[in-house]
């Protein structure tokens, strides 16, 4: 295996709300306890299975320069978006000399035909993890549909969609003092969606 001295360590979390703290603090000692020079480290926020993953593109454009040896991650789960995406990449750092850490995996070598294969059945654990989730998901939204749990935005009333639609030229007219008839007329609407809007006002007054 190539002696590794310069690193880039890469981070990614899958919503905004999570942060990246802990990945940085144990990747960034095991860099330390290594001896690596960290050269960057990356952090991005997006899901595992997103395709349009810039920063992770920006690690790989590094490699591809051969401005680093190594790129560490906490779990392998972090970097691949797909068994295949999984092996593709490794294999494809490999061709730049540049090889993939994972500390969950940190001695196995991916490029000897064991490292090769153990790779592959690590992949497709996590693949097929992410195949049992997704089914025990649509299994309990099934459930849930069945019975009777409704699932989206709930759609607007015609009265709700007039009050909307008209509030901003209702509220101008009220204010004009015209009557709700008069207003009614002149927007081809109902009384009773000025009353409505016109209460709304009373209460945030």
């Amino acid at each position: 295996m190539k002696t590794i001295k310069n690193v880039a360590i890469y981070c990614r979390v899958s919503t905004s709300d999570q942060i990246t703290d802990r990945q940085e603090i144990e990747l960034k000692a095991f860099a330390d306890r290594a001896g690596y020079t960290v050269v960057d480290t990356f952090i991005e926020t997006a899901s595992g299975s997103k395709n349009d993953r810039q920063v992770r593109a920006a690690v790989m454009k590094l490699a591809k320069g051969r401005h680093i040896d190594a790129v560490l991650v906490t779990e392998l789960s972090r970097w691949g978006r797909s068994t295949t995406d999984l092996l593709t990449t490794i294999q494809e750092m490999a061709g730049w000399d540049v090889a993939l850490i994972s500390l969950n995996n940190k001695d196995l070598d991916y490029s000897s035909p064991t490292g090769a294969l153990m790779l592959t059945v690590l992949a497709a654990i996590s693949q097929f993890e992410k195949a049992l989730l997704i089914e025990r998901t649509n299994s309990g939204l099934a459930a849930a549909r069945a019975r009777g749990a409704k699932f989206g935005r709930p759609k607007l009333k015609e009265k709700d969609k007039a009050v909307s639609k008209h509030r901003k030229a209702v509220t101008a007219y009220l204010k004009a003092d015209k009557s709700y008839r008069w207003i009614a007329d002149e927007l081809h609407i109902s009384k009773d969606t000025v009353m409505a809007i016109s209460k709304e006002l009373q209460v945030t007054a």
